[in-house]
């Protein structure tokens, strides 16, 4: 419950830096279309990592999420698709559902953040996708993800 709050007074105070003039969401970049993928990706973040194997979300991760929370509570038209993403180890099958179940914690996150559930979507690509097409710990790091889409 505690945890809950503090959320949801973090939001708050997230909320209110993006409205006031020059913070937040299209401070910061300018030139970016509120509202857009652009924009999210460039001032807030679009994207949180996961360790090896994981779907557990780490701090940073968490602060990404509410950072996204206050964006979407500042652009209450856009709605999302999560994309849950698997480096090229496992197998096809496990990489989905691996996939899916990192979409999954992201959007859980954000809902209770207080994001409504009909703005969220998830998809899970596994490693169909990878941002990063080498063999190697680095790349394998930053294909472990989950990406919000603007719709």
């Amino acid at each position: 419950m505690r945890f809950k709050i503090l959320s949801v007074i973090a939001v708050a105070g997230l909320v209110a830096a993006c409205a006031a003039p020059g913070g937040g969401a299209g401070g910061a970049g300018g030139s970016y279309a509120p509202g857009s993928q652009e924009d999210l990706a460039v001032n807030v973040g679009d994207r949180v990592l996961f360790d090896f194997d994981k779907y557990e979300l780490k701090q940073e991760s968490r602060y990404t999420l509410q950072q996204q929370a206050a964006w979407l509570a500042a652009n209450e038209g856009v709605n999302i698709t999560i994309e849950g993403h698997a480096d090229e180890r496992g197998t096809r099958e496990y990489n989905l559902a691996l996939g899916e179940r990192r979409a999954q914690a992201a959007a859980d996150y954000l809902m209770v953040l207080g994001v409504s559930k009909g703005r969220i979507s998830t998809v899970s690509y596994g490693k169909e996708r990878p941002e990063d097409p080498a063999s190697n710990e680095t790349a394998w790091a930053k294909n472990r993800r989950a990406v919000s889409v603007v719709k």
